[in-house]
């Protein structure tokens, strides 16, 4: 399955995490002009990448 942006809001938890500032402005670009928060990329990131994950076992 590729990966594909969605915009969808479910019960959340705050976590402070540090990220690189050029990985930061990358995800940024990709997201302009697009209904996706930061943060909603970024679970929607971590939630493909456990799914490749398991998949690679």
């Amino acid at each position: 399955m590729a990966f594909q942006l969605k915009p969808d809001k479910k019960e959340t938890e705050n976590k402070t995490i540090r990220f690189p500032v050029l990985l930061v402005e990358k995800i940024e670009s990709e997201i302009e002009g697009q209904c996706v928060s930061f943060s909603s990329f970024v679970i929607q990131a971590c939630e493909y990448a456990l799914e490749e994950l398991h998949k690679n076992e």
